[in-house]
């Protein structure tokens, strides 16, 4: 059986409304959308798109209005949702839910963006050691797929300019090699899993200057599978051309 997930960090769904996510879901029929950075309460979105395309949906928002905050919406209801990763300093910041597919778990995931302060950037730090421990606990239970904007560029090829951006929040050693070490310890980027060294293929972009139409990227948008579930990786893909947010969609097909 084929399955199709896309996620997006929409960077407020209300906006992503307006510029016609719903003729978007519309057209490209996925069986889940995950969506991250909403910025919204789902009461707040209903007003102007009610019914959600009739998609059944779940909802994580964070506790501070108009910031983080996690929805997704499906064709058929997962066997269960939880939300968080029980920690509460982060999971006020509705940056996580985990849903329960049967075969594996499906975790819609919004990390924390460090460049903000230095603290933030320790927080960030410490949300990824409690994720990094956290996920490996759920993946001795069944297999899982984490999906979402992880604020992270792994490798050189991930990001535009490494040389220039190295150092930059979200492309540090300390951020990069944790990337690493998760992948070490048996999971798979998706992506890399079926493009090792495609260039220039990124999912967000500065609105400065132009960015996106001159292709100066970061790919922080990921597809990460346990491994044993890496040979029904069948597509990835960046929807690049789609508008809307700062970043574009990603498409996740399995056979």
């Amino acid at each position: 059986m084929s399955m199709k997930i896309i996620s997006w960090n929409v960077n407020g769904i209300r906006a992503c409304v307006k510029k016609a996510l719903p003729s978007f879901l519309e057209k490209e029929k996925p069986d889940i959308f995950c969506a991250q950075e909403v910025k919204s309460f789902k009461e707040q979105c209903e007003e102007l798109w009610p019914g959600f395309s009739g998609l059944e949906n779940d909802w994580n928002p964070a506790q501070r209005k108009g910031y983080s905050g996690v929805a997704s919406f499906f064709k058929k209801s997962p066997k269960s949702i939880k939300e968080g990763i029980g920690d509460k300093k982060f999971d006020v910041e509705g940056r996580v839910q985990v849903m329960d597919l049967g075969d594996f778990y499906l975790i819609n995931t919004y990390f924390p963006n460090g460049a903000a302060s230095e603290d933030r950037h320790w927080f960030k730090m410490s949300f990824l050691d409690t994720a990094y421990e956290w996920l490996q606990d759920l993946d001795r239970k069944k297999p899982l797929i984490l999906t979402g904007d992880i604020n992270i560029a792994h490798r050189e090829i991930d990001i535009h300019d490494p040389v220039r951006l190295d150092g930059t929040s979200g492309f540090k050693p300390e951020e990069r090699e944790w990337m690493s070490k998760l992948l070490d310890a048996g999971f798979v980027d998706a992506y890399r899993h079926l493009y090792p060294e495609k260039k220039e293929r990124y999912s967000w972009w500065s609105y400065r200057a132009g960015a996106r139409q001159r292709n100066k990227g970061w790919r922080i948008d990921y597809f990460i599978v346990s491994d044993r579930l890496k040979d029904q990786i069948q597509e990835v893909k960046m929807l690049a051309q789609v508008s809307g947010s700062d970043h574009c969609p990603v498409v996740l097909e399995l056979n």
